[in-house]
């Protein structure tokens, strides 16, 4: 058993939806004698209580209908055994229960401890065993007051492979509230939906442990990035041998956003960087003396280099984009361009042509962006995130870093990857310029596109989580704070 903490991720992680796992559940129970992971399951959620909340002497655990709830029985016997004292409420039908969830419950009263007809008033530790792997519906009735008197408690919060009403493929959660302490111990398999969208704040701290089992040829559904291996840089470089970088955008009123791009793109490692405001020559600056190794240049002379377009670009960037896809080198494709993309059908068959000549391409949309590209609305996006950025890859032929909590980078052929850094710091205006800078950066020393776009967002969210506490967090502060990726 182990905590999942970004930092200390050695290597990506896989992550199994509910279809996987199933599998892997059925694959590794078939050689073990009956009720075998039940068990273990049990004890292990009982030793992360325990070590969770060693002082508490009521321990609620809420149980479902399902083999959620047997996990739960489990705990409460081994809870017991061990000086606590055990509240265990069931919403269920015993009668209904599944064989395996039958026998943790006998096994439960065996050891002396019953089912409470209601809550305790007070408690140390509350774990949530109601619904588990493979629950579509929200919570309703009593499940619903359980959960939120959980929630909304002091006492911390211990869930029991997912949050209940979680889904575990995509995040999706109705609502929530309540600031209880979150933990959550993931079994047998680590699960998408625990990353992004609604997961990261449901769950709260993640735990893993894989019950002494592999996931044997159970192909993931998705990848927990890990930290990039740091930059090699030899000494017998120069400042071509890292790359060239030429952002275009700007319109009038938001130059700001090409030179925070162009800011980070220098920070995170390029050779050189090149602004192309696409404000009038008398709204757009010739240099900016806060950075002056940007070097300020007409639109229409930056071509067959890593190109990020799009920052801050208005209606006027959409002039441009036909030339932009047909000759840049990489590409990164942000904000006002994806919004001419969505608006432009043979633009969307220009990027995804990009492929066939072997250019690699890479767009960054928020939901919204990312939702007026599919055609469906932000809520559809947010709703199941992984899929949407998969479908987009596909569709464009290219890779897309489809931001917000739990940022998906999907790519044609590739299995999609969930960032686990970041937090609600960059949710401040230009953030997401200065991330589509470091992807250019990226993609300009060598990186392919879903590696390039990966390890960019991977250090731009470690830098939001490793802030000072006592600082601001600003777009151009980011910037500079940029390393090479």
């Amino acid at each position: 058993m182990r905590p999942i903490r970004p930092s200390d991720l050695a290597a990506p992680l896989p992550l199994f939806g509910v279809e996987a796992s199933r599998r892997i559940e059925s694959l590794a129970a078939a050689p073990l004698p009956p009720h075998t992971l039940m068990q273990r399951a049990g004890l292990a959620v009982a030793r992360l209580a325990m070590a969770l909340a060693p002082r508490a002497r009521t321990v609620w655990i809420a149980c479902g209908p399902g083999n959620n709830g047997g996990d739960g029985f489990e705990a409460a016997m081994h809870l017991a055994a061990r000086g606590f004292a055990p509240v265990v409420t069931f919403a269920g039908d015993e009668a209904r229960l599944p064989q395996d969830a039958a026998a943790s419950l006998r096994r439960m009263r065996a050891a002396g401890v019953a089912l409470a007809d209601a809550p305790p008033a007070q408690f140390g530790l509350a774990i949530d065993a109601l619904l588990g792997l493979g629950a579509r519906r929200a919570p309703e009735g009593t499940m619903a007051d359980w959960l939120r008197r959980m929630r909304s408690g002091p006492a911390p919060l211990l869930s029991v492979d997912l949050p209940s009403g979680l889904d575990a493929d995509s995040g999706r959660l109705g609502p929530d509230g309540g600031a209880a302490p979150r933990f959550c111990l993931s079994l047998l398999t680590l699960k998408p939906g625990l990353f992004t969208a609604h997961g990261r704040d449901a769950a709260g701290e993640v735990w893993f442990d894989d019950l002494g089992c592999a996931p044997g040829d159970v192909a993931p559904d998705a990848l927990l990035a890990a930290a990039p291996a740091p930059a090699a840089r030899p000494h017998a470089s120069h400042k071509g041998s890292f790359g060239d970088v030429a952002v275009i955008g700007g319109a009038e009123g938001m130059v700001g956003a090409a030179v925070l791009a162009g800011t980070a793109a220098l920070h995170a490692g390029a050779g050189r960087v090149f602004v192309a405001p696409l404000a009038p020559p008398a709204a757009a600056p010739a240099w900016d003396g806060t950075q002056p190794e940007l070097m300020f240049r007409s639109p229409g002379a930056l071509a067959h280099q890593a190109v990020v377009c799009g920052c801050g670009g208005g209606e006027a960037v959409r002039a441009l984009l036909p030339r932009v896809i047909d000759e840049a080198g990489s590409l990164v494709l942000d904000a006002d361009a994806l919004n001419a993309l969505a608006a432009d059908a043979p633009l969307r068959d220009a990027v995804a042509r990009r492929a066939g000549r072997g250019l690699p391409t890479v767009l960054t949309p928020h939901p919204l962006e990312a939702a007026r590209l599919a055609g469906c609305s932000a809520a559809e996006v947010q709703a199941d995130r992984l899929r949407h950025a998969r479908d987009l890859a596909t569709a464009l032929a290219c890779t897309v870093l489809l931001k917000g909590s739990g940022t998906v980078i999907a790519s044609p052929g590739e299995t999609p990857r969930i960032n686990p850094t970041g937090n609600a710091r960059l949710a401040t205006a230009g953030t997401g310029d200065v991330l589509a800078g470091m992807v250019g950066a990226a993609l300009a020393a060598g990186l392919p596109p879903h590696e390039a776009a990966a390890a960019a967002c991977w250090h731009h969210g470690a830098l939001a989580d490793g802030w000072p506490p006592a600082r601001a967090l600003t777009a151009s502060a980011l910037a500079r704070a940029a390393q090479p990726v």
